[in-house]
C-alpha cells in the first residue's frame, strides 16, 4: 500500500516566507498563534489533525534553523493530510497578520479521481474453471472505489478490507493482500489503483475442538453443531453456530473460529471457546395486565440439572384471576435438531363466573429451522390432563383427556420484538379419543395470521385474523383448553377478558367455534412513542348459526420498551355500549 507524497507547488515560497516573516522575532520568544484559511471541504480535517493549529502552548522558535524546521513540518503534515482526501497539488502560504498572529492559507486544488482499477487474484482463486471465474467477476463487481470517484485514503483502505473479507469469508480462510498500489499523477489529478489478493488454498472443515467446559457435559456443544466435517469453509456458518451457542443458557460467552493456517486447509479444526454461565438462578417478578390483574412470580432455573446439561424452568405465578405452578425439563437438542421436554403444571383460574382447576403432565418435541427471512417452529405434544369446572349458579363437573397436539408457526418479520414488515402464521391441530383416556371424541383446529405493512417513514398497519373449530358432537366432556372464548387485550378490545363465549348458568364458558379480525394503524410521532387507532370484531359460539361479530374500536398509546411495544388502549364495546381500558405491562427484577 502506498500513496505518492507530492510536494506543494508553493513549498519553496513557504520556506522563504517563513525566514522573512519570522526572523524579526528571533531575539524574543513569543506565543505562536495561527489562523487557518481553508475551504470547508478540508478545513475540519486540518483543524483536527494539524499540530501547528492545535498547540496552544506553542512558542515561536528563536533559532533560525528551528523556525525553518517548524515551517517544513507544518508543510509536510498539511500535505500528508490533504493527500488522504485526494488533494496532491495543494498551495500553502504562512503569512503574518498582526503582532503575534499568523495565517495559514490552504488552496487544496483539484481532488484526484480514480481513472482505473485493476483487481487481480493469485492462489487457488486465480485458477481455471467457470465457478472460479464467476467468483472473481462477482468480487470485481463488488469493488466499491470505482473509476470516476474521488480518491480518499479511507475509501481505499476500506475497499481493500472489504475485498479481503469477501474472499476470506468463504472457502479461502487464509486469503491476504499480496500487493496494493495507488499510482498518483498529481499533474493530471488522477489515481490508478492496483490490488492483488492471494487466496491461498481452499479450506475444508475438520472436527470440532471445544475448550472451556468445566461442569457441563463434553458433548453439549456437539448437540447444537450442524457443521459437517468436509464442508467448504464458510464464515457465515461459523457465525451461525456461534449465535446459536450464545443463545444457549448454559454459556456466558462463545467464540467460534478456525486457525487460518494454509497447512491445515484440508481439514481445519473448528475451535469453539466457551465460558460457562451460572447454572442456577432464582428470580422474582411482578406485573399487571387488564386481562388477569396484578401478578407476582417466583421462578427457579437450573441449566445443568443433574450435571447433564438439562434445563429446568419452573415458576409459581399468582395473578388476581389466575394462579399457576409449573416445571419443565428441556433436554439438549437431538442430532436431528429436535428438542424434547417433559413437564407438569397445575392451574386455577376464575374468569367470567367459570372456576377451572387443572392438573396436567406431558411430553413434547420441538424443532426450529431457519428459512429465508425468518424461522419455522414445530411442536408435537402428548398431554394428560384432568379438569374440575365450577360454574357460578351451576354444577361442578370433572373432565379428563389424553390429547395429541401439533403446532406449526412461521415467523417472517424484520424484527421479532418490534415488527414493521412481514407476517406470522400459526396453525394447530389436536384432539382426544374416548378409546384413549378421554371423556369425549374431539378434534380442535385453530389458525392465526398477522400481517405487518409499513406505511410512510415510521407508521405500520397491523392486520390480524384468527379462527378455530372444535369438531365434536357437543362441548360436553371437552376440556376448556380445547374450546374457545375471546375478548380483552390482543383479541376483541372493548370487552372483558374471555367474556365472549357461551352463556352457561351465570358463567361464560368456551364454545366450539371462534373467529376474530382486527385492523390497527400505529403512527410513531417519536422514536419511542406512538399512537394507534384500531377496529376489532369477533365472537366465540357453540353454534355457527348464532355466531355474531361483536365489534370494538378505539385509540391507544404505544411505547417501545426493551421487551417490545407496550399498549394502553381505550376501546368502545359496541354490544355492551361502554368504554374499557386495556393495558399490559410486566417488569422483572
Amino acid at each position: 500500500m502506498s500513496v505518492r507524497r507530492v510536494r506543494a507547488s508553493g513549498a519553496r515560497v513557504l520556506a522563504a516566507l517563513c525566514l522573512a516573516v519570522l526572523s524579526p522575532l528571533a531575539a524574543a520568544q513569543q506565543p505562536l498563534r495561527v489562523q487557518l484559511d481553508a475551504p470547508e471541504s478540508v478545513r475540519p480535517l486540518l483543524e483536527r489533525h494539524l499540530r501547528i493549529l492545535n498547540r496552544s502552548d506553542q512558542i515561536l522558535p528563536a533559532e533560525r534553523a528551528d523556525r525553518i524546521a517548524l515551517a517544513r513540518r507544518a508543510r509536510r503534515e498539511a500535505a500528508e493530510l490533504l493527500a488522504t482526501e485526494g488533494y496532491f497539488s495543494p498551495e500553502l502560504r504562512l503569512e503574518r497578520e498582526d503582532e503575534g498572529d499568523w495565517k495559514l492559507t490552504v488552496v487544496p486544488g483539484t481532488p484526484a479521481k480514480v481513472v482505473a482499477v485493476e483487481v487481480q487474484f493469485e492462489g487457488a482463486l486465480g485458477g481455471q474453471g467457470e465457478a472460479l471465474a464467476a467468483r472473481r467477476t462477482q468480487l470485481r463487481n463488488a469493488w466499491p472505489l470505482a473509476a470516476g470517484q474521488v480518491f480518499r485514503q479511507s475509501a481505499w483502505d476500506d475497499a481493500k478490507r472489504r475485498l479481503l473479507d469477501d474472499v476470506a469469508s468463504r472457502d479461502y480462510a487464509a486469503a491476504r493482500i499480496a500487493d496494493s498500489r495507488a499510482e498518483v499523477d498529481p499533474e493530471a489529478a488522477t489515481v490508478r489503483l492496483v490490488v492483488t489478493v492471494d487466496s491461498g488454498p481452499p479450506f475444508f472443515l475438520g472436527p470440532i475442538e471445544v475448550a472451556g467446559l468445566k461442569n457441563l457435559p463434553a458433548d453439549l456443544v456437539e448437540r447444537f453443531n450442524r457443521l459437517q466435517p468436509g464442508r467448504p469453509f464458510n464464515q457465515d456458518e461459523l457465525l451461525a453456530l456461534q449465535g446459536t451457542l450464545q443463545n444457549v443458557p448454559q454459556f456466558a460467552s462463545v467464540v467460534v473460529d478456525v486457525e487460518r493456517d494454509p497447512a491445515l486447509a484440508a481439514a481445519v479444526p473448528v475451535r469453539v471457546q466457551v465460558s460457562e454461565a451460572r447454572s442456577r438462578q432464582l428470580g422474582f417478578g411482578t406485573g399487571y395486565s387488564s386481562n388477569t390483574g396484578f401478578r407476582g412470580e417466583v421462578s427457579w432455573r437450573d441449566v445443568n440439572l443433574f450435571g447433564r446439561g438439562w434445563e429446568l424452568a419452573s415458576a409459581l405465578r399468582v395473578e388476581q384471576l389466575r394462579q399457576s405452578l409449573f416445571a419443565d425439563v428441556f433436554l439438549p437438542p437431538a442430532p436431528g435438531g429436535y428438542r424434547d421436554s417433559v413437564g407438569a403444571a397445575a392451574e386455577r383460574s376464575t374468569v367470567e363466573g367459570l372456576t377451572l382447576t387443572t392438573q396436567a403432565v406431558g411430553v413434547a418435541r420441538t424443532n426450529t429451522r431457519a428459512i429465508a427471512g425468518g424461522t419455522i417452529d414445530t411442536r408435537l405434544a402428548l398431554r394428560l390432563q384432568q379438569e374440575e369446572r365450577k360454574l357460578d349458579g351451576g354444577d361442578t363437573t370433572r373432565r379428563k383427556a389424553l390429547t395429541l397436539n401439533w403446532a406449526w408457526t412461521r415467523r417472517a418479520v424484520d424484527d421479532v420484538l418490534d415488527p414493521r414488515r412481514g407476517d406470522v402464521m400459526q396453525l394447530e391441530i389436536g384432539g382426544g379419543s374416548r378409546a384413549l383416556l378421554s371423556d369425549q371424541n374431539f378434534v380442535r383446529l385453530y389458525g392465526r395470521y398477522v400481517r405487518y405493512v409499513p406505511v410512510v417513514a415510521r407508521d405500520v398497519l397491523i392486520l390480524r385474523a384468527e379462527g378455530g373449530a372444535t369438531l365434536a358432537k357437543s362441548r360436553d366432556g371437552v376440556p376448556q383448553d380445547f374450546l374457545f372464548r375471546t375478548g380483552g387485550t390482543q383479541t376483541v378490545r372493548g370487552y372483558a377478558y374471555q367474556s365472549l363465549g357461551v352463556q352457561d348458568a351465570d358463567a361464560i364458558v368456551g364454545g366450539r367455534y371462534l373467529a376474530t379480525a382486527s385492523a390497527e394503524y400505529v403512527h410513531w410521532f417519536r422514536p419511542q412513542w406512538g399512537a394507534a387507532a384500531f377496529f376489532d370484531a369477533g365472537d366465540a359460539a357453540d353454534d355457527r348459526g348464532i355466531f355474531e361479530w361483536e365489534k370494538g374500536y378505539g385509540v391507544g398509546a404505544r411505547w417501545k420498551s426493551p421487551a417490545g411495544p407496550l399498549a394502553l388502549d381505550l376501546a368502545w364495546g359496541q354490544a355492551e355500549r361502554r368504554m374499557r381500558l386495556h393495558f399490559g405491562i410486566a417488569i422483572a427484577f
